[in-house]
């Protein structure tokens, strides 16, 4: 096991409201992100006191400075991971357009995809329906020295399969029973488990739903399913209710992250996933380049007309 690092210095977002008025002793500017993650709302506060808290938008230069700074921690803890083999799962969920594929975009921008990559599943093939459920997403699990961001996963048992028929009363209330166990079993293993849950209100929803719609860039988003669920949203709520109640464990609890403003729950959710894994700084090997050897004048380079060229196409 790796030496817990020291609390990590980087600038986070300042809310305001309910949760303001708990924070009036740290510092609007700069905080530690362990005094950020120890903050514990009222247990009257809701979620949706959480959408009022948070709704102020940050100005785009505020937004890449903050970016900026967390990749670079980002690159730190991918050294990490590779240097002491550590085994990291990031679970991301949420309802449909609350902004999930948008901060695991951020994420593994500057990281290198051989170190962390995307698990995203389809529907599941008549050959996986005769397995036991876990069994596909366990093949996507990090060998040493990986990071896995999964774009859904074995929640949709929870979630859409449940809400939308795809499963029965009995495999979904198994999965709610065996889901923790699954879960202790990774960590036990030695896995980092982190799940996240984004949180959306209807309002918002349905802005980015009819955004996606007129957006040509953005209308793969948008599918018969998420259409659906637009007439479904206390369905939806209550079954992730009902998973919260069954799977927020110790071992493997789940953050829920404010989404109605984009900019702030990609930042929020970068700075807390840097926080709650125990990385540090690796002192990497100088760098030295010598003399650059000169193309000896035997090789004599092939014309260019006897290769395919790609055409400037920006006179």
């Amino acid at each position: 096991m790796t030496q817990p690092t020291k609390s990590k210095t980087i600038n986070t977002i300042p809310l305001k409201g309910v949760v303001n008025k708990q924070l009036n002793s740290i510092s609007k500017k700069k905080m530690t992100l362990k005094s950020a993650a120890s903050r514990v709302p009222k247990k009257d506060f809701t979620i949706d006191d959480l959408h009022k808290d948070q709704q102020q938008e940050l100005s785009k230069r505020r937004y890449e400075k903050e970016l900026k700074k967390l990749f670079l921690e980002l690159v730190k803890l991918q050294e990490w991971v590779v240097t002491t083999k550590a085994r990291i799962v990031i679970i991301f969920e949420g309802r449909d357009a609350a902004g999930k594929g948008g901060v695991i975009k951020r994420i593994s921008e500057p990281l290198n995809p051989r170190v962390c990559r995307i698990a995203a599943l389809g529907t599941p093939s008549s050959k996986e329906k005769t397995q036991w459920y876990f069994q596909r997403y366990v093949s996507h699990l990090p060998a040493g020295g990986e990071i896995v961001l999964f774009d859904r996963s074995w929640y949709n048992r929870a979630g859409v399969e449940h809400v939308m028929g795809f499963c029965t009363d009995d495999e979904y209330k198994d999965f709610l029973h065996a889901c923790p166990e699954f879960e202790n079993i990774l960590v036990r293993s030695g896995i980092i488990v982190l799940k996240y849950w984004f949180s959306v209100s209807d309002d918002i929803q349905e802005i980015r739903f009819r955004d996606r719609a007129k957006n040509p860039l953005k209308r793969w988003k948008l599918s018969p399913m998420d259409l659906q669920s637009r007439d479904k949203w206390v369905d939806y709520s209550k079954a992730k209710d009902a998973m919260f109640m069954h799977t927020d464990t110790l071992h493997a609890p789940w953050y829920v992250v404010n989404a109605d403003v984009k900019e702030r729950a990609r930042l929020n959710c970068i700075s807390h996933i840097l926080h709650k894994i125990p990385y540090h700084s690796i002192k990497l090997p100088e760098i030295k380049f010598g003399n650059r050897k000169k193309i000896p004048s035997s090789y004599v380079r092939p014309p260019m007309s006897t290769q395919h060229i790609v055409p400037d196409f920006f006179d």
